[in-house]
């Protein structure tokens, strides 16, 4: 589905001392997502797995190496064109818009203004009450709303390829479960190859494969079971001094 060959991404480093020395973020990595599989991607904060899933929406430029979507090049595609050939990508920090409603954004992403058809799509997040399209996007709305919306928008299409960036960013416990079953109904119904960059046990443990991205390249493919002594090493976890000998998912950075 998305295969990426020898790819890089390398910035200036603003820390630097001499005035910007190339600092490579993604390096040489190569990997292939298979269709229809749920892949986890975690690893240390800092270690490149949100700058890999920009580089495969087209957010952030590769500096060398090749993309691939089923088997055609898109390295030189923008954002648009990879979005109308099948590839969503939601942010760690959801968007607002004020003055716009849900139903305005549910039918730019849909395609249609019809409601009967808007409200299968809700109805598909739990999403009983038609009044809440009708919501203003705005600070008034939790966290968990604001990414119900923003999941919504995403699925709206049906995409062939669904990343999403700590999806569990600003909401609460009891929104990851049901969330994770979205997931993973969407990508039953849909055949959806879908990405979740998290640190988040239950997303880990919901993948059919987990990603370990450490230093810009890939550390570790298989499962939670295989990748937790790499995770719960205390030279990778980013909370040794808070979170030594417990199982806090905080810990699987």
């Amino acid at each position: 589905m998305i295969e990426l060959k020898n790819v890089s991404f390398v910035v200036p480093d603003e820390e630097s001392t001499n005035g910007g020395e190339p600092k490579e973020i993604i390096k040489d990595l190569s990997f292939t997502f298979e269709e229809g599989k749920f892949y986890g991607i975690t690893g240390p904060n800092g270690g490149g797995k949100t700058t890999l899933a920009k580089l495969i929406m087209g957010i952030n430029p590769v500096t060398s190496g090749r993309i691939f979507f089923r088997g055609e090049d898109i390295t030189g595609l923008s954002i648009t064109e990879r979005a109308r050939k099948g590839i969503a990508y939601g942010f760690q920090h959801s968007a607002r818009f004020k003055g716009t409603t849900f139903r305005d954004l549910l039918s730019i992403a849909a395609g249609t203004d019809d409601e009967g058809e808007l409200i299968k799509i809700i109805a598909r997040l739990g999403i009983c009450s038609i009044d809440f399209l009708d919501n203003p996007v705005n600070s008034r709305l939790s966290g968990g709303e604001i990414k119900k919306i923003e999941l919504a928008t995403i699925i709206a299409r049906n995409p062939k390829v669904a990343i999403y960036d700590e999806p569990d960013t600003g909401i609460d416990l009891w929104t990851i479960g049901p969330m994770v079953e979205l997931l993973k109904r969407e990508k039953e119904a849909f055949k959806t190859t879908t990405m979740v960059v998290s640190h988040n046990k239950a997303f880990l443990e919901a993948a059919d494969d987990v990603i370990l991205i450490r230093g810009g390249q890939i550390a570790y493919e298989g499962d939670l079971s295989g990748a937790k002594p790499i995770l719960e090493d205390l030279s990778v976890c980013g909370f040794a001094n808070v979170c030594e000998g417990e199982s806090y998912a905080e810990c699987y950075r």
